[in-house]
């Protein structure tokens, strides 16, 4: 099994649980999901409200490695940061889906689609773009546009979706975030910023009968940690690592 944190400078697992209804938004519900979780995690006492109706609840960010969740209209996400070992984050996630229902009245039924996403951060002070192309490479087709010379690559955020089943229900996504920006490959002036990494395995659709949440669930994680093992790590994680190393 990868050591997720050997393979970046930061990572973190998060989840979604999309609804197609309206969660309840009165105090009582809301406080109540909120209340249970802190009293399984009760170093997360920092609560506030964002636009847009989100609500979140954290730990305190200091130390390097935190828990976190939110409700939002249509959607409750769950996340941890660099969780000592991944079996922490998925205990989190397994607590968020087994009060949603209760506390928050989500039912099977209301499931727009649940999604759990790993992450991986490093960080570059240089030209993102170009970072990927030197260490994964590009297409054959557009690699003699990259050799013109004199050009510099603005944009390269390469991604990949995959289904894993015939109705295209449970798929996969490898995709890449570059913070890197004309402005900054212009003036070469280039901040330290995080190139990030995601891996994001998910399942539309309502459950099926005498399915659970934490079920759906434990299958998108040994997804995701099959493909990681198998092929994430060695062909992206790694390389991204040893060719910062270098420069």
């Amino acid at each position: 099994m990868t050591s997720f944190a050997s393979c970046s400078d930061d990572y973190y697992v998060n989840l979604n649980l999309n609804t197609e209804m309206e969660l309840p938004q009165g105090r009582e519900s809301v406080l109540h999901f909120f209340e249970q979780f802190r009293k399984q995690y009760p170093t997360m006492r920092n609560f506030y409200a964002r636009e847009r109706g989100e609500l979140v609840l954290e730990e305190d960010k200091d130390s390097g490695h935190y828990r976190w969740t939110s409700v939002e209209p249509k959607r409750i996400c769950s996340g941890q940061v660099n969780p000592v070992v991944l079996e922490d984050a998925m205990k989190q996630h397994r607590l968020v889906l087994e009060l949603a229902p209760y506390t928050l009245s989500v039912s099977p039924l209301d499931c727009e689609s649940l999604n759990l996403m790993f992450g991986f951060d490093y960080t570059y002070r240089g030209n993102h773009n170009q970072l990927l192309v030197d260490a994964l490479g590009i297409s054959p087709a557009l690699e003699k546009l990259v050799e013109i010379e004199g050009v510099k690559v603005v944009a390269n955020e390469p991604s990949i979706q995959l289904a894993f089943d015939p109705d295209c229900r449970v798929q996969c996504r490898v995709s890449f975030e570059t913070r890197t920006s004309a402005y900054h490959i212009r003036t070469g002036e280039f901040p330290e910023e995080q190139l990030s990494v995601y891996l994001t395995a998910r399942r539309y659709g309502s459950l099926e009968p005498g399915e659970t949440y934490q079920e759906v669930m434990q299958h998108l994680a040994g997804l995701c940690q099959s493909l990681i093992d198998n092929y994430v790590a060695e062909n992206v994680l790694l390389p991204l690592q040893q060719t910062i190393a270098i420069r």
